[in-house]
């Protein structure tokens, strides 16, 4: 009888020891939910790059040109898809450098028009190219021309974070791919899984730059380190299938993970202090002021009511002392 894996490394797995708490999903790449189409109109070009072949010389250039025009715009397109997905998914983003989907828009529409120009008749492709430009533009939207959750986010401090996670993240490919070599479904996920406590950390930087020189030897050292370490086991474990050493391995990225997530909650805990005092100064300040007089107590919050509650106080407020 089939039975369903759920052991300690499984990404939906749960602990041994009677540890009953699930362990933390994988998350999964991002993905533009149009990038499919990009796929399905580039292969709707092909008929370009077959007919080619039976036109004359200029035919087959225009032809050739045509199919080219139209699947590098695609490639373009879902380039621009995938980090406008990536723009979505962040808190804090900076547009992007190049707008992608206009340059792939542009390009598909004068691959169109070279594909359906025919000599006496350049209204006609003109016409065909502008529209087929249109259409993209309808079909897959305009690149995000705006920088999200910048407001107050100091632009060298934000391109050293940005530098700094960027390198993070390779170390963080060369691990997984470094332990592919392995062909162990459970040392993926095990790596899997603190790839993704390690993007908890990239993640807060990203919003509060302010804090990388905290946590730049977590994202240099230590990770450069672990990617050291996972290539030199893959190597060892391809060769002995030693279950110390795998031992050892694993009790090296529990350490890590447990590293690492204490990390990002004193950075969050952190910046819930910081916030806190901010607070309470403005009360202060309000009281002095005379502006608003603090009502409620830091730390306290009013009973919540229900609808009939209010209509019993209204009574009782109306009634005649």
């Amino acid at each position: 009888m089939a039975k369903r894996f759920g052991g300690r490394f499984s990404p939906l797995g749960r602990g041994q020891d009677g540890d009953q708490s699930p362990l933390r999903p994988v998350p999964r790449p991002v993905h533009h939910p149009l990038e499919s189409r990009t796929r399905w109109i580039t292969f709707m070009a092909v008929p370009f790059l077959i007919s080619a072949f039976w036109q004359g010389p200029f035919g087959l250039v225009m032809h050739l040109l045509a199919f080219a025009g139209v699947a590098g715009g695609m490639v373009l397109t879902r380039e621009g898809l995938q980090a406008e997905a990536e723009y979505d998914a962040r808190r804090v983003a900076r547009r992007p450098a190049i707008p992608r989907k206009l340059f792939g828009g542009v390009l598909s529409g004068l691959g169109l028009a070279l594909g359906s120009y025919v000599p006496g008749a350049e209204l006609g492709a003109a016409v065909i190219g502008i529209a087929g430009a249109v259409l993209h533009w309808l079909s897959f939207g305009t690149d995000p021309m705006r920088d999200k959750g910048m407001e107050g986010i100091d632009s060298f401090q934000q391109d050293r974070a940005h530098r700094i996670i960027t390198e993070g993240e390779a170390h963080l490919k060369a691990m997984q791919d470094a332990i592919l070599r392995t062909g162990d479904r459970r040392l993926e996920a095990r790596v899997a899984m603190f790839s993704a406590t390690a993007r908890e950390l990239f993640t807060r930087i990203e919003q509060d730059p302010g804090d990388i020189a905290a946590v730049r030897r977590y994202l240099g050292v230590y990770l450069q380190g672990a990617r050291d370490a996972t290539v030199k086991f893959s190597d060892l474990y391809l060769q002995t299938h030693d279950a110390r050493t795998r031992q050892d391995y694993e009790t090296l990225l529990n350490d890590l993970e447990t590293q690492f997530a204490a990390r990002t909650r004193k950075l969050l805990e952190g910046g819930r202090s910081d916030l806190d005092i901010e607070i309470g100064v403005l009360r202060d300040r309000l009281a002095r002021e005379g502006v608003a007089q603090p009502a409620i107590e830091a730390g306290k919050l009013e009973t919540p009511m229900t609808m009939d509650d209010l209509l019993i106080r209204r009574d009782s407020e109306k009634q005649p002392r």
